[in-house]
């Protein structure tokens, strides 16, 4: 007697599942990507590489669709994790963050082959896979960057093998492990992600050095930043920031009061789009106060507390790791300070050489200079921005002084009459990362700025004008 067609579906099965049970790990293994040794997940890697381009097309689009959904639907455990782990930002953003990052980053659409044809024949100009890329990671967007990476990477045809700070270790690998399961679940080979159990510098220098590692991709201060571009091998880098968000006489004070609260508080401030520093023509600085006590500012008024303030919160100019990513209630109960129900953000006025405000925060302390005119704010701006090229915001009516500042400024991002987060993508036109390379030019990475450009040529055929 025949097998009915759903038995013969549920013997398939199960011999599927006896031999992904039977599969044996690599080296070092301990599954779904992590391994306990750098080299094993190289290896690994590199294997798994050469696997994910033997598929066409069609099946890579099959992996980064299973990918996207399983981000989404782990959106909201990644953001409970990471904050939890990390002790920075908080659940309802990273939310966003983890899904913007799987709706947003580009995917297959972004490889656009170039052609040219003439009198001498067909030039096609492709992109194609560098191998395996080493990606170093943040604390302050560990899945969001794991996600958006392994999305544009992978497009591409990489491999991947993360290096995550330390201090989201667990966040992390879980990340890459949930990502290599819909991976495999899509029809994708084992490890096309890898990274070690236990993430340290040791490691990460490791893979920074390994031959086997065709490109690096960095994302954290200027330090780590530095690190891959001395390696030797191609590297992008997404540093710091300081965004300046500047306000000028024409703007609409209402909405920039409002928008700028929005965009500092978003994530406890940890993007580093976020508005650092505010720089307000000062015959519309009172208005535009007001307007920003009235939707979630907490202005400190004080000179005493603004000082206790800044020595809490700048450690030898830069940021006191302690109060990154910290609620405002949090910090401020560290000088005495009770903030009222519904404050998110605290603001204070000083001047443009004070140490909040050349401080990279990442922290909702917002400090508010008073400048003379447009051409002062845009000046100070610029100056305090330090020529991270990151992003700037300005509010403004006037066509003439968003130009100016766009050209003095001449960060990878600018974002006019909108809140910070608009420039990745929320609210904003256009696809999002959370590898924005400034300091080597790439700017909003995707898939394209993960492969090689490979010029094949045609002599004297397949010109059909």
């Amino acid at each position: 007697m025949a097998i009915e067609e759903r038995g013969i579906e549920e013997i398939v099965r199960r011999v599927l599942e006896e031999m992904s049970s039977t599969r044996s790990e690599p080296q070092g293994s301990i599954g779904n990507g992590i391994f306990l040794d750098m080299n094993d997940a190289i290896e690994a890697a590199e294997v798994a590489q050469k696997e994910l381009v033997k598929l066409s097309f069609e099946e890579r689009g099959k992996i980064i669709e299973s990918i996207r959904r399983a981000a989404i639907e782990n959106a909201e455990f990644f953001a409970q994790m990471a904050v939890d782990e990390t002790g920075m930002g908080n659940y309802k953003d990273k939310v966003i963050k983890n899904i913007l990052a799987a709706e947003k980053t580009p995917g297959i659409e972004d490889l656009r082959t170039e052609s040219f044809s003439g009198d001498n024949g067909l030039t096609i100009v492709e992109l194609s896979p560098y191998g395996v890329i080493g990606s170093i990671t943040p604390t302050t967007n560990p899945t969001e960057t794991i996600i958006c990476n392994s999305i544009g990477m992978i497009t591409a045809g990489n491999s991947i093998v993360y290096s995550p700070h330390p201090t989201a270790k667990e966040t992390s690998i879980k990340a890459i492990e949930v990502l290599n399961k819909a991976i495999v679940e899509a029809g994708g080979p084992d490890n096309v992600i890898t990274t070690v159990q236990e993430p340290t510098i040791e490691q990460a220098n490791l893979m920074m050095k390994h031959k086997k590692i065709r490109m690096l991709v960095a994302t954290g201060g200027p330090g780590v930043v530095k690190a891959v571009l001395s390696s030797g091998k191609k590297a992008i880098g997404a540093g710091a920031g300081n965004p300046p968000a500047l306000v000028d006489e024409t703007a609409d004070l209402e909405k920039a009061a409002k928008d700028i609260i929005d965009g500092c508080s978003f994530d406890n401030n940890l993007p580093c789009v976020a508005e650092k520093e505010v720089i307000v023509v000062e015959k519309v600085a009172d208005y535009l106060v007001s307007y920003m006590t009235r939707n979630g500012a907490f202005l400190i008024k004080s000179k005493d507390q603004i000082e206790k303030l800044t020595e809490l919160v700048v450690d030898n100019g830069h940021a006191n790791k302690k109060f990154v990513g910290k609620d405002l209630t949090y910090i401020l109960k560290h000088i005495g300070i009770e903030v009222p129900a519904g404050a998110k953000v605290a603001i204070m006025n000083v001047e443009g050489n004070h140490p909040l405000v050349s401080a990279e925060l990442m922290m909702p302390i917002l400090p508010i200079v008073r400048v003379e005119d447009v051409d002062a704010a845009i000046d100070l701006a610029v100056k305090v921005e330090h020529g991270f090229r990151h992003t700037a915001i300005m509010h403004s009516k006037n066509v003439d002084n968003l130009t100016k500042f766009a050209k003095a400024i001449q960060t990878t991002i600018f974002v006019k009459n909108g809140p910070s987060y608009a420039g990745i993508g929320v609210g904003g036109e256009g696809y999002t990362t959370f590898t924005i390379a400034g300091p080597t030019g790439e700017g909003l990475t995707s898939a394209k700025n993960f492969a090689r450009r490979r010029k094949c040529v045609l002599v004297d055929g397949l010109s059909v004008r």
